[in-house]
């Protein structure tokens, strides 16, 4: 499997500092081109989310230039090993966090999606309200938010669309720093080529709909690194017109 990769970020309308980080990387092994990418949206007080976000890309980087190679050269990638190893680090990216924060006495966090593609399967980690979607026909959303809306969708007890508006619909339920007890989600599946992933930071998706990034992303439109760029650029402006307040990040990744 081979890739198109384009990012994009913006510090938006409203804030006067960007705290989101984005990572995307790529190795040749014998098992084919693997390909590893984050969006992390940090948050905390005087400035201090873009810390948290850098810290955990810092991390996983790490991690994909380190510990991956070992793995693989063990044998095939089993999802036990690879939910620990993540588990692992989102442990050793929160007590850093956290440790900052009580020394310069600043709350502070940070959100993160992490997908790594092998062969043909793709494994995806979150923590927060970063999204990773799926792009082809049909666009799905892979992962699961976690936050205060969310959890009271699944309970029955508000809609999508007072979700949408809700005044508390940014509040975490978890994030990497705020505790030293962080619980990820992790998912799995295949893919095939002429797919589009795309990973964003809230700030990216909270007023574009997905059937927007549809049009606007599906593998037909994106027949280059540039048309990506200048999509992404394009819904990075629409969402500034709609008055999105936010930093604006996302990572489109077309399977070839």
């Amino acid at each position: 499997m081979d890739f198109l990769t384009a990012t994009y970020t913006d510090v938006g309308i409203k804030k006067k500092t960007n705290q989101d980080s984005m990572l995307v990387m790529q190795a040749d092994t014998d098992r084919g081109r693997v390909l590893f990418a984050s969006v992390c949206d940090g948050m905390g007080g005087l400035a201090k989310g873009e810390v948290a976000s850098a810290t955990m890309i810092y991390t996983l980087r790490n991690w994909f230039l380190q510990r991956l190679p070992q793995i693989l050269a063990e044998g095939p990638l089993q999802q036990n090993v690879l939910w620990s190893e993540w588990s692992a680090l989102i442990e050793e990216a929160s007590d850093k966090i956290v440790d900052y924060g009580v020394e310069v006495r600043v709350s502070l966090g940070t959100t993160a999606v992490v997908l790594l593609v092998i062969g043909n399967d793709y494994y995806i980690m979150n923590v927060g309200d970063s999204r990773i979607y799926l792009i082809s026909d049909s666009i799905w959303q892979l992962t699961k938010d976690q936050t205060y809306v969310q959890r009271e969708m699944d309970a029955g007890r508000m809609t999508p669309e007072q979700a949408m508006v809700d005044p508390q619909r940014s509040v975490l339920l978890q994030c990497i720093g705020a505790s030293r007890f962080v619980v990820p989600d992790f998912s799995y599946g295949t893919l095939q080529s002429n797919q589009v992933f795309l990973l964003c930071c809230d700030g990216f998706r909270h007023v574009i709909s997905p059937q927007e990034f549809l049009n606007e992303l599906n593998p037909k439109v994106l027949d280059s690194k540039e048309t990506m760029v200048s999509k992404l650029k394009m819904l990075t402006e629409l969402n500034k017109q709609r008055r999105e307040d936010d930093n604006i990040s996302a990572i489109l990744i077309k399977t070839l």
